[in-house]
């Protein structure tokens, strides 16, 4: 079954990763990037244990390495 995520609804989803790097397991999308017709293309989502930032496409998020939600 194949996941269907709203890039529009993405702001403060919580996702786990299913391959933690780093104690980085939790994440929190906290921004959504567009493009210049008001489009989503990236997330930032912010590891809640390390408060690290990472940056990537939101269709990222539909790939088997994340869960939604905190797991």
């Amino acid at each position: 079954m194949s996941k269907k995520l709203n890039p529009n609804k993405l702001l403060l989803s919580k996702w786990t990763s299913a391959a933690p790097k780093n104690k980085e397991k939790h994440f929190i999308v906290t921004e959504l990037i567009r493009d210049e017709d008001n489009t989503v293309i990236d997330v930032t989502l912010e590891a809640v244990y390390t408060k690290n930032v990472y940056q990537f496409p939101w269709q990222t998020l539909l790939d088997d390495l994340w869960q939604q939600g905190w797991k």
